[in-house]
């Protein structure tokens, strides 16, 4: 299929179309039904296996029938159509069984996984009655939710209920065993998953609610790592909209892949969409391993050895430098690699392909674009064009991409830096606050709604998307620092030392609305600053010159990315406090 001819707007030409096959476009379509309706379309059978949970072989007829006693346990737990139902679970079947019977109600999920604080505040703004939590709840915390929530009783869940603790490794048994408190919520408000599924089969009243694909289902939270965090409103139709132009993604008509998630909680819209009802849709084996913790998540990938595992920056870290997967390990296994979740600069591309070539894995390691506000992933790594420099590939199918004017509704052109913006199904309701939703879904000229996600970067004229930065960061004096062209340029000069690198960007505390890059290293063996700071200033332009290139024993990360809002804070308060002894000796 050839590109079409060009009239400069990409959200006319649509080039990306030239990628996708009619025989693709005719088999992907927006479903009209609720999720549960979706899967039992999907399903392979019955007595098939759809979930593999630490030794548990869970089938669909078993997935099914939880979820329809889950929604009559809900109902006799006095939940109804329009409630919200405060869940604070891992990746495990129980999460699942309560999306489905959630949407069965009329309900939706309130998902949140931030401070006790934070996670009190929500379940306040909820309203809700009663909660849904693991059975590591601390006596301290369920007092405070007891105090400050209108939540009268709490189900708690324990973490083997579904799965044989025998059949986890000793690290993962550890884990888990580390996140119980001294003293666990207990008392007459508490019941066991058993007792509420118990009370749920004496419930005799009307359980389903009128069926509305529309209506809120799933509720969860920004991760805040550029600001504060805001709720994200996703219905069945919008959640179904991102799955549906997926499910072909990773598959096999030759056998039946395998699908693993270890430690991403379902606090996060990528996790339940792309990373659970994904697999579940498109007949893959999901294997849930959600109490293996970050540090071990190579030893559970070289077990399980799974076709497809959602590789976040933080991830594939991990296993390059913990050092533990033998040099003759095959990872050939692995069907699809890419990192998403944030940006991923040239050198750490070339270090990850590198890895996969040395262990016999010859795929293409890509990255991805997504975010919460759009149900999660809005592009596919399809273009054949090279990896690197921001390349996340190209809409997916029903999806419009394009780049305008910061800060306003003007559509550039191919190759000119702006905002992206995204219209498409899968966009969310809004979030819970009205001023923040006009902020972010406008409706355009063109009769779409566009969600205006804040990032900055631009296609090319085959409709390949390129994402550089978060939001504009101008710098007093001249020039826009946009992290990821400047981490690239450093990448690209190949300097002797330097493993891993990245700028953050700093609000300038003496020039109101601009803003300082600051260079953080990881160095080879046996260098210094010095060996670096020369060749490395060489390379960048005067305005992306870094206040300070500072040494990092490793990347750190935070709520699963590159932690540059704490470093932000540090850096602030060194400023601030250096201001004030100026400020003091000048007193005196």
């Amino acid at each position: 299929m050839s590109a079409p001819s060009m009239t400069g707007k990409p959200s006319i030409d649509r080039p990306w179309m030239q990628y996708y096959p009619e025989m693709l476009q005719r088999m992907i379509h927006m479903p009209d039904c609720t999720i549960q309706e979706y899967l039992r379309r999907n399903c392979p059978g019955d007595r098939v296996t759809a979930i593999e949970f630490y030794g548990s072989q869970i089938d669909w007829s078993t997935v099914f029938d939880k979820a329809e006693d889950t929604a009559r346990a809900l109902r006799a737990l006095g939940f109804g159509e329009g409630d919200q139902i405060p869940v604070f679970l891992s990746s495990i079947p129980e999460f699942i069984y309560l999306l489905l019977a959630a949407e069965t109600i009329g309900a939706s999920l309130l998902c949140r996984d931030n401070t006790l604080k934070e996670n009190v505040e929500a379940v306040r703004k909820s309203g809700a009655r009663a909660m849904i939590a693991q059975d590591w709840l601390s006596q301290d915390e369920w007092g405070r939710y007891l105090a400050d929530t209108q939540v009268e009783e709490v189900v708690l869940v324990d973490a083997c209920n579904s799965c044989h603790r025998s059949a986890m490794p000793d690290y993962v048994r550890d884990n888990l065993d580390r996140c119980y408190p001294a003293e666990k919520a207990h008392g007459p408000k508490t019941m066991s998953w058993d007792a509420f599924l118990a009370k749920g089969g004496q419930y005799a009243g009307p359980v389903a609610a009128p069926v509305d694909i529309d209506r809120p289902l799933f509720r969860a939270y920004t991760s805040g790592s550029t600001g504060p965090s805001k709720q994200v409103i996703h219905s069945a139709h919008t959640m179904l909209s991102v799955v549906a132009q997926m499910n072909f993604y990773a598959g096999s008509t030759q056998y039946r892949p395998t699908w693993m998630i270890t430690c991403l909680p379902p606090t996060l819209v990528a996790v339940v969409a792309s990373m659970m009802l994904m697999p579940l849709a498109s007949n893959k084996l999901l294997i849930l391993d959600p109490y293996c913790a970050p540090k071990d998540v190579d030893l559970e990938l070289m077990r399980y050895r799974p076709n497809s595992w959602p590789i976040i920056p933080m991830f594939i870290e991990t296993v390059m430098r913990n050092g533990r997967m033998p040099d003759d390990y095959d990872l050939s296994h692995l069907t699809a690699a890419g990192a998403g979740s944030e940006s991923y600069n040239n050198n750490q591309m070339r270090r990850a392909q590198k890895f996969l070539e040395d262990h016999n894995c010859h795929i293409r390691f890509t990255t991805g674009y997504g975010n919460s506000e759009a149900g999660s992933n809005v592009s596919l790594p399809l273009a054949p064009h090279p990896m690197g420099n921001g390349n996340v590939g190209v809409p997916l199918l029903h999806n419009l991409t394009s780049v305008f004017e910061p800060g306003t509704q003007n559509e550039l052109t191919y190759d000119q830096m702006g905002e992206i913006c995204i219209s498409g199904p899968g966009l969310m309701l809004g979030y819970d606050s009205p001023e923040a939703t006009a902020k972010a879904l406008q409706k355009h000229a063109d009769g779409r709604v566009w969600l205006h996600t804040g990032d900055i970067g631009y296609m090319n004229k085959d409709g390949v998307i390129y994402v550089q930065t978060r939001g504009k960061a101008p710098r007093f004096g001249g020039g826009d620092l946009a992290t990821l062209p400047m981490e690239n340029i450093v990448a690209d000069a190949d300097i002797d030392g330097i493993d891993d690198e990245f700028f953050v960007i700093v609000p300038d505390v003496e020039h109101t609305g601009y803003f300082l890059p600051y260079l953080f290293v990881v160095l080879k063996d046996g260098y210094t600053l010095a060996d670096i700071e020369k060749p490395v200033r060489a390379c960048l332009k005067e305005y992306m010159q870094p206040v300070e290139i500072r040494q990092l024993k490793e990347r750190p990360f935070f709520h699963f990315k590159t932690n540059r809002i704490g470093l932000t804070q540090k850096i602030l308060a060194e400023t601030t406090c250096k201001s004030n002894e100026m400020a003091a000796l000048n007193g005196k």
